[in-house]
């Protein structure tokens, strides 16, 4: 197969379903490619010396899928990546489990290495995803993204 053959994706996908690392980097395999990067974000049992048993995420869908296109758009713009997968879970997420996977795939592994780290941080400054920490003892929090551009500094 040709690079003329196989044209490059981005696959995008918001769900309330446990994700699959496997489903996600399978989406990137190509014959072209000699490098798949993932990132995958998963939930902690601890922040700030408090138990965490699960998060709970919520997103502005319309928006937070229209700017993970720019993301993917800006990746390949900067790097010569083949094919992008970006998986989001919305809900309740618990323990171990994974918030977000990221893959890229790319003829050699710098490029796909270097966007997968640049897709992380962009979707945490700039997608309209909301998280909710729950703790053991029954409370909870939403937390603001110390990364997205509309926090303000306190």
């Amino acid at each position: 197969m040709n690079e003329v053959e196989e044209k490059s994706k981005d696959t995008i996908k918001f769900t309330s379903e446990k994700l699959s690392v496997d489903e996600v980097s399978q989406l990137v395999i190509s014959p072209l490619c000699g490098a798949i990067s993932l990132f995958v974000g998963t939930t902690r049992n601890n922040f700030e010396g408090k138990k965490v048993i699960s998060l709970e995420y919520e997103a502005y869908l319309p928006m937070a899928e229209n700017e993970i296109r720019k993301i993917c758009s800006d990746m390949r713009e900067k790097w010569p990546v083949r094919h992008i997968a970006v998986f989001h879970r919305l809900g309740l997420v618990p323990v171990t489990e994974a918030s977000v996977i990221i893959a890229v795939s790319s003829a050699h592994r710098a490029a796909s290495l270097e966007a997968v780290s640049y897709a992380i941080d962009a979707l945490k400054a700039r997608v309209p995803i909301w998280k909710k920490e729950i703790y053991e003892e029954s409370s909870s929090s939403w937390k603001r993204n110390k990364e997205c551009f509309w926090a303000t500094s306190d």
